[in-house]
């Protein structure tokens, strides 16, 4: 696809970053929206925002160099080099969760109830940037012979070139879009503080587990070469999830 969506001499405008930008501004926007009839100021939800893009951006890429150091150990330098792909969504899921769990305590917001505001601004935005994967070639597919499978031509592009392809970007971006209004729903029938930000969790892990085995680029072995580490991270943090959801779903029925 065009992983260099402008060039301007030796500036390079890279559409992987492009879209990670797009997606932050997002989840700030829809973010600060569902934040309204919370007593939550825009610009607390903006700080919040900051906190999970450092934390997981620092996350994502370390999980993923650590799974694909044998590219980056003669070039350690690349490895700082986030613009050209290469995050591991559950690295920087980790991260993300406790820097911005600590941040929450330390201004004295519910944990739960926040996480429940800001999540499907956050499956929306990972869709958005799932399209910048798409251009950069990164997080691409297995060889296929599907009507809709894609083709990587350009030289700079990280997956495998002339050759059909699950389009895996794309199934990602879907799952993320409708998780989005999924999300929504569930808000308009919230039982309890912490219900959204679970069910997220949940699904999202499940959709990706699923997604998993369409892909086609290393992503470091967890089970006899079957389940991949994020498959291996992504099933452990849905039944994490199942179990607080059932846990927080008795807590709230006893306290009525």
């Amino acid at each position: 696809m065009h992983p260099i969506l402008l060039n301007l001499g030796k500036f390079n405008l890279y559409t992987y970053g492009l879209f990670i930008a797009l997606g932050l501004l997002i989840a700030i926007g829809v973010s600060q929206w569902n934040a309204k009839s919370h007593k939550i100021t825009p610009q607390m939800i903006t700080d919040i925002f900051y906190v999970i893009l450092i934390s997981g951006l620092l996350g994502a890429r370390l999980l993923y160099v650590v799974i694909n150091f044998d590219a980056y150990k003669n070039n350690l330098l690349d490895i700082f080099k986030i613009w050209n792909g290469g995050l591991v969504f559950f690295g920087g899921f980790l991260t993300a969760v406790t820097a911005t769990a600590l941040y929450l305590k330390f201004k004295q917001l519910d944990i739960w109830k926040t996480a429940d505001i800001i999540s499907p601004g956050i499956a929306l935005a990972h869709a958005v940037g799932r399209i910048g994967c798409f251009f950069a070639g990164c997080c691409y597919g297995r060889t296929c012979d599907l009507p809709f499978a894609i083709k990587f031509v350009h030289p700079e592009s990280l997956a495998p070139l002339g050759v059909y392809l699950h389009p895996t970007q794309i199934y990602s971006m879907f799952s993320n879009v409708a998780l989005f209004f999924i999300l929504l729903i569930l808000q308009k029938r919230k039982k309890f503080n912490g219900m959204v930000f679970l069910s997220y969790i949940m699904l999202y892990s499940l959709f990706r587990s699923i997604i998993e085995f369409f892909r086609g680029d290393f992503r470091g072995d967890f089970f006899f070469e079957f389940i991949s580490m994020s498959q291996g991270i992504g099933l452990t943090v849905s039944l994490i999830a199942l179990i607080l959801l059932i846990k927080l779903s008795k807590s709230s029925y006893g306290t009525k």
